[in-house]
């Protein structure tokens, strides 16, 4: 009797701190302000010299991997940043519907006056699965559709997003190239106009 009490102690304690555990990972819109906000140098990239680079590197490098990361996107990675998990429907850049609160969680961080006025890349990113060229459109026109819906459905203001789509050139995971934390959506401060 005494096992079976202690067997059944430590599975409510397992599932106490899975739901803790849960609770930590859940998004917030201050998590996004606190990870985007605050102090930071200025850099000179444009969202079309960015897409252009991507461009440049699948075709300087063919084949199913790149050996290189852009260079361009390195000056990016001492800004501030969120890296998020959107879902799109298969092989589409329509936003499924389970993914809406996080792009409204996002819309309500950047009408925050912490966020406001400052300029923003919404960069798309996929995982290597399929053909390199083919990722880095589907991944522009998924960025393209989130800065759609932040602009049309929470009004924020279009002039300070621009869409950014890298396919699989920046893994977050080179090691594991088809892994799903590759496929996300990045947000970048690229500061104040």
């Amino acid at each position: 009797m005494k096992n079976l009490f202690f067997a059944g102690a430590a599975a409510c304690a397992l599932c106490f701190s899975a739901t803790v555990a849960s609770a930590q990972t859940e998004l917030s819109r201050n998590q996004i302000i606190n990870s985007l906000q605050g102090a930071q140098q200025k850099v000179e990239v444009s969202a079309d010299a960015l897409q252009r680079a991507a461009l440049e590197n699948i075709q300087k490098y063919p084949g199913a991997d790149s050996p290189q990361t852009i260079p361009m996107y390195q000056q990016l990675a001492s800004l501030r940043q969120f890296n998020i998990e959107i879902t799109f429907d298969f092989d589409s850049a329509r936003i499924r519907p389970e993914s809406y609160e996080a792009v409204g969680l996002i819309a309500d961080a950047l009408h925050t006056p912490y966020l406001q006025g400052q300029t923003f890349f919404i960069v798309g990113h996929t995982d290597a699965k399929g053909d390199r060229t083919y990722n880095l459109e589907l991944s522009q026109r998924r960025a393209q559709a989130i800065r759609e819906a932040l602009v049309t459905t929470f009004q924020v203001p279009g002039s300070t997003l621009f869409a950014v789509g890298l396919g699989e050139e920046q893994l977050r995971d080179p090691a594991d190239p088809f892994a799903a934390v590759n496929r996300r959506v990045q947000l970048i401060n690229m500061g104040y106009n």
